[in-house]
């Protein structure tokens, strides 16, 4: 067992939790999307890099999401694919919960790439997204000034889960002050779409192979959250996005952990 060395403030909150002291904090729903896209050598992912000054993940380089909106549980909401039943089922949630993850990993993925994961029906995805008019509606949706359901309404589309799949399941350690309860999916960047950097939380966007983002963390050059690490880790071992589509993952819960290490706090993923 040797886990990550916990800076002095996180490890004084970690013996605070153990010894009873504060109690942790509810951790919120949410959803990431590893969008993929075939390139030379294997598959390329798409990592946003966070700006220095946000109050999480300062400067991490991460996938696109974010927590769930309580409005992406609407039942009005356009669908087509996999059931919120079917979903529920794979990230073992109820079925209101599954419809909102899956609502909030295609909003989330809009908002923070201009890729959208939806179509005017369910054997179309929509070619292009980056006009004014889209621009407008994707600045809506990050203020909360529109509803998704709304957004996929007025536009005659539909949303395609059929275009996500499970991977993973992460839960923020309880010695952090922020915490989320994250479902993580992966997708396929869709044919005629592009990724943009629509700045917001983000200072720079990359495609890259995640053998190679594992290997600037372990130099140094770039940081990665564990549970990003893992993941990219995890396609490291694929040659083709259809192999990690093909791929047959069970979701089993992680959850980091602070324990005491020869005196040294740490934070030890099983």
């Amino acid at each position: 067992m040797t886990g990550m060395p916990l800076p002095a403030e996180l490890a004084t909150r970690a013996r605070d939790l153990i010894a009873g002291r504060i109690e942790p904090v509810t951790p919120r729903d949410a959803a990431t999307v590893v969008i993929l896209r075939d390139g030379p050598g294997g598959p390329r992912t798409y990592l946003l890099r966070r700006k220095a000054t946000m109050a999480f993940a300062a400067g991490a380089y991460v996938f696109p999401g974010g927590s769930v909106d309580a409005r992406d549980t609407d039942q009005a909401v356009a669908w087509a694919g996999p059931s919120p039943a079917e979903w529920g089922a794979a990230f073992r949630v109820g079925e209101q919960l599954a419809r909102g993850l899956v609502c909030a990993a295609v909003r989330e993925t809009f908002e923070e790439s201009g890729v959208l994961l939806a179509g005017p029906d369910a054997g179309s995805v929509v070619a292009d997204t980056t006009g004014d008019d889209w621009e407008a509606d994707r600045l809506a949706l990050i203020d909360r000034s529109l509803a998704f359901a709304d957004f996929l309404a007025r536009r005659g589309l539909v949303l395609r889960s059929d275009l996500l799949k499970p991977w993973a399941h992460w839960i923020t350690p309880e010695i952090e002050r922020r915490r989320f309860d994250t479902r993580f999916f992966v997708a396929v960047l869709p044919e005629g779409q592009r990724t943009r950097d629509v700045g917001g939380e983000a200072d720079k966007v990359v495609w890259t192979r995640p053998a190679q983002a594992v290997e600037q963390a372990r130099q140094g050059e770039i940081f990665l959250m564990p549970p990003t690490h893992r993941t990219l880790s995890e396609l490291s071992a694929y040659g083709s996005v259809a192999e990690v589509l093909a791929a047959t993952r069970d979701i089993v819960t992680i959850l980091p952990k602070a324990v005491e290490v020869e005196g040294e706090m740490r934070l030890v993923t099983t």
